[in-house]
């Protein structure tokens, strides 16, 4: 019996577990850290061993395969040895894709891939496909494809999960775009980091679509070093000639498969950032056989996604706004660009190498204060505090929104946006932007 070991409890390790367990694997799930009840609850239910706080490298490195949490770096011991070995190390949704002949529609990028992720699910879902949402959002693939099969899936995918991806193929594939993030996991290196978000594209057939922003300078670079067998299906907000998506005088515009066309005003969605997602989810909806009421429609009423730019409540004459899940520069940039009010911003958690000149004029444009929040912030003092505009130091979300309180007037907006990622004060992303929220509400 062969042999599979999945590194890593959470959602996607423990659905792979469920899955190797259904197909007649031997399986054993290690996680260093501990594994939440409904985890346990999954693996106890199924006969899985497990093991919790360590790694125990007799049973690990016996392993015919590897199904690694994306959140495993690659310089985790463990990790190495297994590479000096040469067992495969696969990611979780590689895996499922073996068991399951469904389409897939894939959407990778720096940013605004949750936001275009959601959107196309909404619109599936309502087009009445038998349709799953899956990856960084949504239930684990593996455990869909055991449990609960679908015809389609829309699966957000990061680049950790890419790099181990190898005969995987997406019928639809979307890249937003490519700016720098996570370099930490990537030697500091900017084209390790295209070459992982490019493994979109890899093993697509003539028969197969490409949909990619034609504005990423990057993205254009690339694909001159790509023969690509797939139909390339740019969008931009500008028209030119070749563009199966654009917008134009007011009107949001598809020239793939079919015409299709909607007053952009009717878009659900605003700032130029949700043109972009809103072209690319059209397109990929729209490429899957999605009508064109039904498109209309659901490009109208989609409510959003919760942490990006996320209208929180107005107190006191100041606006509260949620974009938690800005964890790189780019999307502070977007989120900016988008405030029409003097702005208190916050920034700061762990930094991955961000260059932060891409939003120094946008700050000195918008902002009113900056409220630093962080274990270490002195690469934000040093990058913000010469500008003239006031600031405050704080370690926690309740002293930052007190801090904000103090900079914001009447008429102004405070803005969670924070560049980085939020493992030195919160559990998460999520959890940083339920304070915000609670403390915004309470306020």
């Amino acid at each position: 019996m062969k042999r599979i070991v999945v590194l890593g409890a959470g959602e996607s390790g423990a659905g792979a577990a469920v899955l190797a367990k259904k197909e007649g694997f031997d399986v054993f799930v290690s996680d260093m850290s501990a594994i939440k009840p409904k985890y346990i609850e999954w693996l106890d239910s199924h006969q899985i061993e497990w093991e919790s706080g360590q790694h125990t490298e007799e049973k690990i490195l016996n392993a015919d395969e590897i199904i690694k949490s994306p959140g495993i770096p690659d310089t985790a011991p463990i990790i190495k040895k297994l590479k000096a070995q040469g067992t495969s190390i696969i990611s979780e949704i590689e895996f499922a894709a073996r068991y399951t002949n469904a389409k897939m529609i894939c959407i990778t990028g720096s940013n605004g891939k949750t936001t275009t992720t959601t959107l196309i699910h909404h619109i599936l879902q309502d087009a009445g496909f038998d349709v799953g949402l899956a990856g960084n959002i949504g239930h684990s693939l593996a455990l869909q494809v055991a449990e609960t099969p679908h015809e389609y899936y829309v699966i957000e995918l990061s680049s950790f999960q890419l790099d181990n991806m190898y005969d995987f193929r997406a019928d639809i594939a979307v890249l937003m775009n490519i700016t720098p993030d996570h370099l930490d996991r990537y030697d500091n290196c900017m084209q390790n980091y295209v070459d992982s978000k490019m493994r979109i594209t890899q093993n697509q057939t003539e028969a197969d679509a490409f949909i990619y922003w034609d504005g990423d300078p990057i993205i254009t670079k690339e694909l001159a070093k790509y023969d690509l067998k797939a139909k390339l299906c740019p969008f931009s907000d500008i028209k030119r000639d070749g563009l199966a998506g654009y917008t134009e005088n007011g009107e949001y515009i598809l020239e793939y498969p079919t015409p299709f066309n909607m007053e952009q005003e009717s878009l659900s969605l605003r700032g130029r950032h949700n043109v972009y997602n809103s072209l690319a989810a059209g397109l990929a909806a729209h490429i899957a056989g999605v009508k064109d009421d039904t498109l209309r429609k659901c490009l109208g009423n989609f409510p959003g996604v919760e942490h990006r730019l996320e209208k929180i409540c107005t107190v006191g004459g100041i606006t509260y706004v949620n974009d938690s899940k800005a964890t790189n520069v780019d999307a502070c940039w977007y989120a900016l660009e988008s405030m029409t009010q003097p702005t208190v911003l916050i920034l700061g958690g762990v930094d991955k190498g961000n260059d932060y000149s891409q939003i120094y004029d946008l700050v000195k444009e918008k902002c009113i204060g900056i409220v630093y929040m962080g274990v270490d912030n002195k690469k934000l003092h040093d990058c913000f505090d010469g500008f003239g505009i006031p600031t405050r130091d704080t370690q926690s979300m309740k002293d930052a929104m007190a801090a904000c309180k103090e900079l914001a007037k009447d008429g102004s907006t405070v803005l969670l946006s924070p560049c980085c990622a939020s493992f030195d004060l919160f559990k998460n992303m999520e959890d940083r932007g339920e304070q915000f929220k609670e403390i915004a509400l309470n306020s």
